[in-house]
Parts: structure tokens; C-alpha cells; sequence
């Protein structure tokens, strides 16, 4: 039995490598408190990956007022800033995310036109 379960692994294993991956994306939103400006970004980020990257996405909010050591830490000289960490390139933009085609070209989901 126990050499079943091998070839049902090693096939299985097979079969995850011949079909495509759907890419996950890692995303990191820096805001500075609670500003309209961090609260437009947080909901336009939301809506974009909702509609363009659906369960495919992992967000992390950061408000740099509670955590000032993250911004030297990513560099960040501006708030909101999206940080793309996964997959790579890295990528950055700033604002307040309201730009679908900036954010679609931005994210590597779209060629610049």
C-alpha cells in the first residue's frame, strides 16, 4: 500500500507542474493615521484587487504613525505608498490609488501604452 501512495504522490506532483499557477500577489499599503487621503487609498486598493487580482492577493495596511520604524525600514518618503513585494519586480506607488490603469501597469498587469 505504502507504494500506492507514492506513485499517487509523485503523479499528483506531475500533474500541479504541467498546469499553470496563478501568481499571488503581496501587497503592502503604507498610510499616515487616518487622514481621507489613507481612507480613499485603503478603499480604492480593496476594490482594485477585488476586481483585478480576487484570491489571488494578500494586503497588509501599515499606518506609519504606530509603526514610524517600518517607514526607514521601506524607505518610504511618502504616504499612501503600495508596495508590490510579491512577485518580483518590487514596485511602488504612491497616491491615492485611484488610477486603475496606473494601478493595472503598476502591478505588472497591464504593459504601459
Amino acid at each position: 500500500m505504502a507504494t500506492k501512495k507514492v506513485l499517487d504522490s509523485a503523479q499528483q506532483f506531475e500533474q500541479s507542474l504541467s498546469q499553470p499557477q496563478e501568481i499571488q500577489y503581496v501587497l503592502r499599503l503604507y498610510l499616515a493615521g487616518t487622514t481621507t487621503q489613507s481612507l480613499r487609498a485603503i478603499i480604492n486598493v480593496k476594490k482594485f484587487c477585488e476586481d483585478y487580482l480576487k484570491g489571488r492577493y494578500e494586503l497588509e495596511v501599515i499606518d506609519l504613525y504606530q509603526q514610524p520604524q517600518l517607514a526607514q525600514g521601506e524607505q518610504i518618503i511618502a504616504a499612501p505608498t503600495l508596495i508590490k513585494k510579491l512577485p518580483l519586480p518590487l514596485r511602488r506607488i504612491i497616491g491615492d490609488m485611484s488610477k486603475t490603469e496606473r494601478m493595472l501597469v503598476g502591478l505588472d498587469l497591464q504593459k504601459k501604452t
